[in-house]
Parts: structure tokens; sequence; C-alpha cells
């Protein structure tokens, strides 16, 4: 997944790519490895900028794979030192992209291995639930948890999301555990429109 680049940056839907190339995105709270999660699956350092400081992705970005596919990484949520008015932009920005775009073809929604699902994240998890769009829950960060708590946090968090143990992917950006899992998820999403169909904007 080396022939990767960012493609462009979206505040509106007509500023999307107009392609027919599916699309999987990607959110999550603020800091919580997203932009590490993407660099780590097309195996790049700094495809994605990193920051320590959570709340710096403010648009949607959108990058290219292979000229396969598009990941799509969404603002973090639920940082409250991010400024209200900015805040207060990101969730019609969010669900606009969400609820609109056809390309979509699932969620990579990332939580913290070593803190249990947040409201934040069941909120969000079960409102795309009720928009019939499939989610995969990943675990990032289990390189700082210790091993023998790893098998105990999946099972807590396949009890908070309703789902089963063997849906939950425990993932580190550190160590690529888990990268193989995910890749092999995203197989039933990697086709293209049909050519007669035009993407939503």
């Amino acid at each position: 997944m080396r022939n990767s680049k960012h493609e462009c940056t979206a505040v509106v839907p007509k500023q999307y790519p107009k392609t027919n190339f599916p699309e999987i995105a990607l959110v999550g709270r603020s800091n919580v490895g997203k932009s590490s999660l993407i660099n780590c699956i097309v195996q790049r350092k700094k495809l994605v900028r990193t920051s320590k400081t959570p709340g710096q992705t403010r648009t949607i970005n959108f990058f290219i794979i292979n000229d396969l596919v598009y990941f799509v990484d969404l603002p973090g949520y639920g940082f409250a030192k991010v400024p209200m008015e900015i805040r207060a932009q990101w969730g019609p920005m969010v669900e606009a992209y969400l609820t609109k775009r056809r390309n979509l073809r699932g969620v990579v929604q990332i939580m913290d291995a070593r803190h249990p699902p947040t409201p934040d994240d069941l909120m969000l998890w079960h409102w795309l639930h009720e928009l019939l769009v499939p989610v995969i829950p990943v675990l990032t960060k289990a390189d700082k948890l210790k091993r023998g708590k790893w098998d105990l946090q999946i099972r807590q968090t396949a009890s908070s999301l309703r789902v089963s143990h063997s849906q939950v992917i425990l993932f580190s950006a550190v160590t690529g555990q888990g990268r193989e899992d995910l890749l092999e998820r995203f197989a039933d999403w990697l086709i293209p429109l049909r050519d007669t169909e035009d993407p939503k904007s």
C-alpha cells in the first residue's frame, strides 16, 4: 500500500472526490491513534500527520490508496478544549458525510484499548448501526496495555457494543498487531461503484 497520497481536504460535500472508488471512513475520539493507524495500515510513516495535541484534524481528509480505495480521515470527537464554535461545525460536516456519501462502504471506529468505550463512543456506535452503516470496532494502543489484560478488555468492549468477541480487533501501530486482521475485514468493502452510477456530492 505504498502508492498512497493525500488527495484532498473537504468541509462540504461539493469538495469530495468525484470518483467511483469505495471509501472507508475512520473515526474516533481525539488523540485515540487514528492517524497512526492509517500510517500503519499503508506502511507509511508520515502519510497522515500525527500530533500529540488532540483536536488537530478539523476537516475531512481523503487519502487515495493504490488507486483502489479512499481512506477518509474524519475529525476526532469528544475533546472539550477545542473551541465551541469549531466543535459546532464538526457535527454537521461529519453527519453530512456519513449519511449522504454513497461511496462510503464502512466505518472503522477506533477506541482506546486501555479504557472502556466512552459515552461518545457508544452514541456514535449505535447511531451508525441505526443508519445501517457497517462498522469495525478497533481498540488501538494495545502495546500500552499489559498482555494479560487484552482478552478482558476485548470482552468488555464487545459486551458494551453488543457484538461478539471476534468482531473486536486489538491493534497496535507500534507493533503492527491487528493490521492483517483489519485488511481482511476491508476485503468486502473494496468493490467500486458501477460506472453507470454517479457518486453523491
